[in-house]
């Protein structure tokens, strides 16, 4: 394996869905990978799928909206697998309601795990990539950025998933870190069975209805988003950086 191979990948939000394709996908081409979310268990079948295709993984615990635990999280990262060199905040919770519905609750709930979420953990991070002279950072926002019905706290913490990108890429390209995100369309995960049950639809007329409306007529699967990632962790993709990708069949306007 060459250095870049070897470089340590942390991916939030790993135990299902987008989170554990991605954390298989980086795993693949390489990496030891820390498998970190909110219950340390739930991560055993992302390691265990690792393990078996030959790589390195290590399941963490922690909530990515508190401070000490992910400081915590971090420093067992370092010790255990080396320190981080690339980063994928992809943690993520629903609380879906009209605006008159919602409460204190459901919008500090999903800004916490989304944006002060991909804070914490960003901030934690840097500090190993900085001192390494190289770093990858990819967040996860949504087609939800543009507004979503129902979702005012979830479009909201989206939409600020690329600023924070932008920012991060304008502070850190200096000390070869870079700083995307990828936004997907409807990926076919337990967050949009979710929705699929909040609206009233079984999920597969669902699924059936979303497709009818996407270009390429078809939903995405976990592993669209897993090869977006990929390329943006890639050595070959240094020089890309502050950019938000859209993965969601065709365009969206």
């Amino acid at each position: 394996m060459s250095s870049t191979e070897q470089r340590v990948a942390v991916v939030t939000g790993a135990a299902r869905g987008i989170g554990a394709a991605t954390a298989v996908r980086l795993a693949a081409e390489g990496h030891p990978v820390a498998v970190l979310d909110l219950d340390e268990a739930a991560c055993g079948a992302t390691v265990e799928q690792i393990a078996e295709r030959g790589g390195r993984a290590l399941a963490v615990g922690c909530d990515v909206s508190d401070s000490a635990q992910v400081n915590r999280a971090v420093e067992r990262i370092a010790a255990e697998l080396g320190p981080p060199a690339v980063l994928v905040n992809n943690a993520g919770v629903l609380r879906d309601n009209l605006l008159f519905k919602m409460s204190d609750d459901d919008w500090d709930t999903v800004l916490g795990v989304h944006l002060r979420g991909a804070f914490l953990m960003s901030r934690a991070c840097q500090a190993h990539m900085v001192d390494a002279g190289w770093g990858r950072i990819v967040n996860l926002s949504s087609s939800s950025a543009l507004g979503n019905r129902g979702q005012v706290n979830y479009a909201a913490a989206k939409a600020g998933m690329q600023g924070f990108t932008k920012t991060l890429a304008k502070e850190l390209g200096k000390f070869g870190i870079t700083a995307n995100a990828v936004a997907p369309g409807f990926i076919a995960t337990d967050m949009t069975a979710a929705t699929a049950e909040r609206v009233g639809m079984g999920f597969e007329d669902f699924k059936t209805a979303a497709a009818g409306q996407i270009p390429v007529q078809r939903v995405g699967e976990p592993g669209d988003i897993a090869h977006a990632v990929a390329f943006f962790v890639s050595e070959g993709a240094g020089f890309v950086s502050g950019q938000v990708l859209y993965v969601a069949g065709g365009p969206l306007n």
